[in-house]
């Protein structure tokens, strides 16, 4: 068996749950006594021990030789896997389906044909109600293969019936697959870029989305397909930094699983993930009681579904309540307490608990550096900037990548660090250029930062506030917003010019925020 591929079998027996092993176990004892079982006691060897050591094995497995070994961890891995589909067949509408698909050919194969096709017919209905197109007109094609060997009375209405249904579907998969890759390509153009830039970058994005964006009816969409078409519509408002629009589109997106609620459970992943995209647009919006209310919602899925019952549900749940307790210390200005609970968020990041991938965990960083910089620390909010920064060469959010060497060197200079500043600007300003992401405002917080070695003590405070009016003056200017989405520089400099923590100021913004609209 090739490395990666015994690779593939550790981090697979690493992965299962208690429940998982134990059924295995019960599994694979079903017809046999458990001693005379080899790849069981690889199994249980290598759930043991932490590192693979072909040694060991052959030293302690004795029964096992090494010609074998390859075989033997192969057939294991095949063995884990049609166990875990047989302890997931019930959380799966999938795998349900195609269970049944399974049994419907082997009463085929026996000559039953009535029975097949009755297996079909029930089939056929769930993965309708399930808005599974293309497993039900896999199954309208398994249907037409048996009406051509056994002919029924009904045969010319049956075959007209299957033909409808099979060109019914068939267009509405083709609708669906179609709207899945526009809203993905959105999604990976935004995982690139991040917001659009300037006139070009948002001429390009709205050329893109206009170009590929189907002439449908939305109403004339299934359950997938409502999802998909909104999806596309909120990545794109939310490129081009329209967050009305796209907290509009994130609420109709929620709304389609709240007019039926019978598809949460057999969607759960892509209902977390439209509960997410709605509070992510009302942390842009800042509608603070509505992100409270929305972030309950989410919260409260844990008693009604067993959200771990299912390592990726566990993971995306996990992610998604990560990122909006973060968003909503950031909407009150609370960082002190948001600090507290970042080494929680560190360790199941460095013990990779849910399998989150880089780009997730890029963002995670930068989330828990400001959260660090915003209660202070700015020495804490340094080591995870840092791990930003060190990256190797990564080509996704490159917006992240230049806003946190933006906020390094800000930290650096809240730490009195000046010639560590003076070192870094040119470097800085040299990957914003490459990455095209220099602008207004980048430019005048580079000119301060390039002048602190020279101004007065008595003349800083005329500094900032001159900084100030020119990012406020930037600030109205379309494509100079971005940089304000990253940091909230400007409640930095009021920190810096009337002698608080940029804690305060902000909390206390949110304070008269809330009064005010609560008026």
């Amino acid at each position: 068996m090739p490395k990666q591929k015994t690779d593939d079998l550790i981090q697979l027996i690493k992965s299962l749950t208690r429940a998982e092993k134990r059924h295995f176990r019960l599994f694979v004892k079903r017809n046999q006594a458990s001693d005379d079982i080899l790849f069981l006691k690889l199994f249980d060897f290598l759930d043991k021990h932490q590192e693979y050591d072909e040694g060991k094995i052959l030293k302690k497995l004795p029964a096992i030789k090494k010609r074998q070994l390859s075989n033997l961890k192969a057939h294991l891995y095949k063995q884990l896997l049609i166990s875990l589909r047989l302890l997931n067949k019930n959380h799966n509408v999938d795998v349900d389906i195609r269970e049944s698909i399974d049994y419907a050919r082997v009463l085929y194969n026996k000559g039953l044909y009535k029975q097949s096709l009755d297996i079909l017919d029930k089939t056929k209905a769930k993965a309708e109600n399930a808005d599974r197109g293309l497993l039900a007109l896999e199954i309208i094609g398994f249907e037409k293969h048996i009406e051509s060997q056994y002919i029924t009375r009904s045969i010319a209405s049956r075959v007209d019936e299957l033909t409808s249904e099979s060109e019914s579907l068939f267009a509405a998969s083709l609708r669906k697959d179609t709207l899945s890759s526009l809203a993905l390509q959105l999604y990976s153009r935004y995982l690139k870029t991040g917001y659009v830039r300037n006139e070009d970058d948002y001429e390009q994005a709205k050329a893109f989305f206009q170009e590929n964006l189907p002439d449908y009816k939305v109403e004339d969409l299934g359950f997938l397909g409502k999802i998909y078409w909104y999806q596309a519509h909120l990545w794109y408002n939310h490129i081009i930094q329209n967050f009305a629009f796209s907290y509009k589109n994130a609420q109709q997106l929620v709304n389609v699983f709240h007019e039926r609620p019978e598809m949460i459970p057999l969607e759960l992943p892509l209902y977390l993930k439209s509960l997410h995209l709605l509070l992510n647009t009302l942390f842009h919006v800042m509608h603070y009681e509505k992100f409270g209310e929305t972030l309950e919602l989410l919260e409260n899925i844990k008693k009604k579904y067993n959200v771990e019952q299912v390592k990726n549900v566990e993971g995306l749940y996990n992610m998604y309540l990560y990122i909006h307790r973060i968003n909503k210390h950031f909407l009150e200005g609370t960082f002190s307490a948001g600090a507290n609970f970042m080494p929680e968020l560190d360790k199941a990041i460095q013990e990779d608990l849910y399998s989150w991938d880089e780009r997730r965990e890029m963002v995670f960083n930068y989330k828990i550096a400001c959260m660090y910089f915003g209660a202070g620390d700015q020495d804490k909010a340094l080591d995870y900037l840092n791990l930003i920064i060190n990256q190797r060469n990564p080509d996704y959010r490159q917006d992240i990548q230049c806003f946190a060497r933006i906020l390094s060197l800000i930290s650096h200079y809240e730490l009195g660090n000046e010639r560590l500043v003076e070192y870094q600007i040119k470097s800085v300003y040299r990957f914003l250029a490459k990455m095209k992401d220099l602008h207004d405002v980048q430019r005048e917080i580079f000119r301060f930062l390039r002048r602190t070695p020279r101004i007065r003590t008595d003349q800083i405070k005329e500094e900032f506030i001159a900084l100030k009016g020119k990012l406020e003056e930037a600030r109205e200017k379309p494509y100079e917003r971005r940089p304000f989405l990253y940091f909230d520089i400007i409640s930095w400099l009021e920190s810096k010019i009337e002698g608080r923590t940029v804690q305060e100021v902000i909390h206390e913004k949110f304070v008269e925020r809330e009064e005010t609209e609560s008026k």
